[in-house]
């Protein structure tokens, strides 16, 4: 029965392009917004995974991402970018587990896989099983270096660092997403990268 009616809306909906699928959306055209959902799955996906380095909370935050958009979208004014918009909500909800992180001091440099908790530093290693044991040794430090070093950012300077040296977003577009300037993005982007630096300074 759904997809029945998903395929007549197909049709009628195709000519579209973004803004006609938000407006259609907001008038409670229900095919227009699963368009849109599918169109910015994966980077919404990819982007909480890459903040949260767990695919579990990754894919939390991208319900409750989707389900925040799907709540608000009449509120949605076309005063900025779809996906601008759509990416505050999902730096924000990151930001605020980040935080609490923060607060229960639970960082490490462990990530869920579907086959269960894998340690990020062993993991290079086992990668390279036939690799010279001293490249071995100094990517395990390394990885290491790098999980302590964001391990050490403030929740902000870190989403900072990680939107722009991982997404490669402008920023302008992430002081847009995260409630800011471009100078003070980028303020904090300097920190986050002295702080990186500092912790990685005996690999350099």
């Amino acid at each position: 029965m759904y997809h029945a009616a998903e395929t007549v809306n197909v049709g009628l909906a195709a000519p579209l392009d973004e803004s006609g699928l938000i407006r259609a959306a907001q008038n409670g055209d229900q095919d227009a917004f699963e368009r849109l959902v599918r169109e910015y799955d994966q980077s919404v996906l990819r982007i909480a995974t890459n903040l949260l380095r767990s695919p579990d909370e990754a894919r939390d935050v991208y319900q409750d991402a989707f389900l925040k958009v799907y709540r608000n979208l009449n509120s949605f004014r076309f005063d900025c970018s779809f996906h601008t918009w759509l990416y505050r909500i999902v730096t924000n909800i990151c930001l605020d587990r980040l935080r609490r992180r923060k607060v229960r001091k639970e960082e490490s440099t462990s990530v869920e896989t579907p086959d269960g908790m894998v340690d990020r530093v062993t993991q290079v290693r086992e990668e390279g099983a036939h690799a010279n044991p001293e490249r071995q040794m100094w990517n395990r430090e390394l990885s290491g270096g790098i999980a302590r070093g964001l391990a050490g950012l403030t929740p902000r300077e870190r989403t900072v660092f990680e939107l722009r040296h991982y997404e490669g977003l402008r920023l302008r577009e992430i002081g847009d997403m995260i409630g800011t300037t471009e100078e003070a993005a980028k303020n904090c982007l300097f920190r986050a990268t002295q702080k990186m630096r500092l912790s990685l300074e005996t690999f350099v």
